[in-house]
């Protein structure tokens, strides 16, 4: 559920940040660079082992417990996780018993904003767009942190994420702006995405292995 889709002469930014105004012939070589880079860290990401995987997700749980101080009445959008991505509902379920309101995207229509609904354990779901399992109904809310698997990273901490452009297109617009975390996979860093003018970079990336990275 993110990214950009370039290579066509009607102007890309128009789909995603009003205003900004960038050369189709730039857009479609920076989609087709995004495109081989997301393919190889996607390779990478399916020879993780399950085991692997079962021995990083804890450390980065406590890693993001770092980074992500629970109270009650924090609002923190999550995600359902896909094509392998790290797996944090045991993570969104104690912080739910912490008193803090989880919540998940959803994709209401194609190439618009996200809207994020409140997510429990055992809450009705329904199968959403990708087949995804969203929350069945609730009011869109406003999160305090954004949580946002990564497919790469690159070092200024923009986000490669799984084609779409959702997270950009939403964090663009949300005010006040929450707080982005990048959460992801050892080895996914890039030197560069070479980030558009509607790229929005995370505030944080925090990887399984328990580096933690801040902007800036």
């Amino acid at each position: 559920m993110d990214e950009d889709k370039g290579g066509s002469n009607v102007c890309l930014a128009h789909r995603i940040v009003d205003g900004h105004v960038v050369d189709p012939d730039t857009a479609r070589d920076v989609a087709r660079f995004r495109r081989a880079a997301r393919a190889r860290l996607m390779e990478a990401r399916r020879r993780i082992t399950t085991a692997d995987r079962a021995a990083m997700t804890p450390v980065l749980a406590q890693a993001l417990g770092r980074e992500v101080t629970i109270r009650p009445g924090l609002k923190i959008a999550a995600y359902w996780p896909i094509r392998g991505e790290p797996d944090l509902r045991e993570w969104m379920a104690r912080a739910h018993a912490a008193g803090a309101t989880i919540l998940l995207p959803v994709v209401l229509e194609k190439a618009a904003p996200l809207v994020f609904r409140a997510w429990a354990p055992g809450c009705a779901m329904e199968r959403g767009i990708w087949n995804i399992p969203v929350p069945s109904d609730g009011p869109a809310l406003h999160p305090d942190v954004v949580i946002a698997p990564l497919v790469g990273f690159d070092e200024r901490g923009f986000r490669l994420g799984n084609g779409g452009g959702y997270y950009d297109r939403t964090l663009a617009r949300l005010a006040p702006s929450p707080r982005t975390i990048g959460v992801g996979w050892p080895d996914c860093g890039i030197t560069t995405i070479f980030p558009m003018p509607w790229d929005v970079p995370m505030d944080c990336i925090v990887l399984a292995d328990g580096r933690i990275r801040h902007r800036g």
